[in-house]
């Protein structure tokens, strides 16, 4: 059960975590900056800044009402490799802040060997309402209000149509003078392809690694690893999966999720007086992700419907996840809301996506595997316009520079963006 794992404690530790909502973050792993990052050169020996550096735009709090003003909206960048005309690429952290993400501007990951390769510039921009980014200065329902995927999807466009860049020659690098590559993993590679369909032409081009795109009330998966190997499509059987489950439980998990805490204190209590259901301080990745999840995304990590094979219990319904957004948000909901995944679906195409150069990378391990273009079932062609590749990793295992030097099948996979990008990059021309 490693990869169920890998999954689970993919973001920063959340401690005294007592429901499965925010558990199941789709988020990807985050990585230190290595020391060596901290004091960069450009490739004419120009000293630049620190990546840690952090940079504010002005965002517009509400793009249905921008007379409701701006708040600063922080992002990082690295310039290392870029010379003129080359891309400018672009990422969300997503559901975490973005101070864990800036090793995703370095070629560490896929963001930065497409800069490499490209002589482009990498951009991390910060999701309203997590870390810094806020609207207003807490996480009330009301102000919550604004935080929908239609509005971080305007975020996108706004500041690459207006933003300027602090480096050299940055006031001149809007789309249309210069070519976009929106990137993201997991949540925010499901952002990806939601505005590739919303915003198109924007970006020139797009990577979207174990993108969640579909919206879904049920979600329920898990993979078995026995003796350090990973289980083919049989699996290792329900034993095994129930003692490696316990295992991990025993070993790892409940020291991970709840600390020095007791049992009680960590699961065993929905008394809604305590902080952890009224605290609305920002920089509360928790709390914002409830949100999404209460109104728009769903993602419940419950027991699979009748006919399916099952270790969660079904005891565990939609309804058991679908009350503690009562329990967090009581002035917005008097009663269990059930998201609304199928206008989400309906507006950004979920499964049905069928944009041009937009790269999808997947991973046959994935737990999160079922909500994006590789689900079983599905059987979504791969075409040039809209490449599917799928390597033997997990959730954004392809994302990872080192991943590509251990695994093969991940290799293939960054290999093929990089070609893609290449050849989609060449097909651009200026428009402004």
């Amino acid at each position: 059960m490693w990869a169920l794992a890998a999954l689970l404690l993919a973001g920063p530790v959340r401690a005294a975590i007592p429901n499965a909502m925010l558990r199941g973050m789709p988020s990807l792993p985050k990585l230190p900056l290595p020391d060596r990052y901290r004091f960069i050169t450009s490739q004419n020996g120009t000293v630049l800044p620190p990546i840690t550096t952090v940079y504010y735009f002005d965002q517009l709090m509400d793009h249905n009402n921008p007379d409701l003003g701006t708040f600063q909206q922080r992002y990082w960048m690295n310039w290392e490799f870029y010379e003129p005309g080359g891309p400018i690429i672009l990422w969300t952290p997503g559901e975490d802040p973005g101070d864990d993400s800036m090793v995703f501007a370095t070629n560490e990951t896929i963001n930065g060997l497409i800069a490499q390769q490209q002589n482009g510039a990498v951009i991390i921009i910060e999701h309203r309402f997590f870390g810094y980014s806020n609207p207003y200065d807490n996480l009330t329902s009301q102000s919550l209000a604004l935080l929908t995927i239609q509005q971080a999807i305007d975020d996108l466009e706004y500041f690459a149509k207006t933003a300027d860049l602090p480096m050299p020659g940055g006031d001149a690098v809007k789309p249309g003078q210069a070519p976009w590559i929106l990137s993201g993993g997991s949540y925010s590679g499901a952002l990806t392809s939601w505005t590739m369909v919303n915003k198109p032409g924007l970006f020139w081009a797009a990577y979207a690694s174990s993108a969640v795109v579909e919206a879904i009330t049920y979600f329920c998966d898990a993979l078995e690893v026995k003796n350090g190997v990973s289980a083919g499509p049989e699996g290792w059987g329900l034993e095994n999966a129930i003692k490696s489950w316990g295992n991990f439980w025993n070993t790892t998990y409940y020291d991970d999720i709840c600390g020095s805490e007791d049992a009680e204190t960590c699961w065993g209590t929905y008394n809604t007086s305590q902080p952890y259901w009224t605290n609305v301080t920002v920089n509360n990745a928790g709390r914002s992700w409830f949100w999404m999840v209460c109104n728009q995304v769903g993602w419940y990590q419950v027991g699979p419907p009748e006919g399916q094979p099952a270790i969660v219990s079904r005891i565990l319904q939609p309804i058991n996840e679908q009350r503690l957004c009562v329990n967090m948000f009581p002035q917005a909901f008097t009663y269990p809301p059930q998201p609304n995944t199928a206008q989400i679906n309906a507006m950004y195409t979920g499964w049905n996506v069928n944009v041009p150069r937009l790269f999808f990378a997947n991973g046959l391990r994935d737990p999160w595997r079922e909500a994006t273009v590789s689900a079983d079932g599905l059987n979504k062609p791969d075409n040039p316009s809209m490449p599917i590749y799928e390597g033997d990793g997990f959730h954004g295992s392809d994302f990872f520079t080192k991943n590509g030097i251990v695994d093969p099948t991940v290799a293939v996979v960054q290999e093929a963006a990089l070609r893609y990008m290449k050849e989609w990059l060449a097909e651009w021309r200026p428009s402004t």
